[in-house]
């Protein structure tokens, strides 16, 4: 993008709902919710895919992949990878001064 104040728009609106997904995809997972735990992971998975936040987007199909799969450990390590990408996409998108 040729808009820098766009693309931080955009980025801080996916860190934004990207972590209120974290938020409710641990719920799943506390809950052994296998399959919201999937379509939520999948939802995000879009989200962070279009907007070419590309580790995050790996990490999701990850855990939604463990999902379908039932494996609510291998999610919740996931979710703990999601959380860094998260982490690391914020620090990437602060003005830097």
């Amino acid at each position: 993008m040729d808009d820098p104040q766009l693309m931080r728009e955009i980025v801080g609106a996916l860190i934004e709902d990207t972590s209120r997904q974290i938020g409710l995809i641990e719920m799943a997972i506390r809950d052994q919710d296998a399959r919201r735990c999937a379509r939520l992971a999948h939802y995000s998975r879009g989200a962070c895919g279009n907007c070419g936040a590309n580790a995050a987007a790996a990490v999701l199909l990850q855990l939604e992949r463990q999902a379908a799969e039932g494996s609510m450990a291998g999610c919740l390590e996931s979710l703990k990878a999601l959380a860094r990408e998260v982490d690391r996409l914020r620090a990437a998108s602060e003005p830097r001064g």
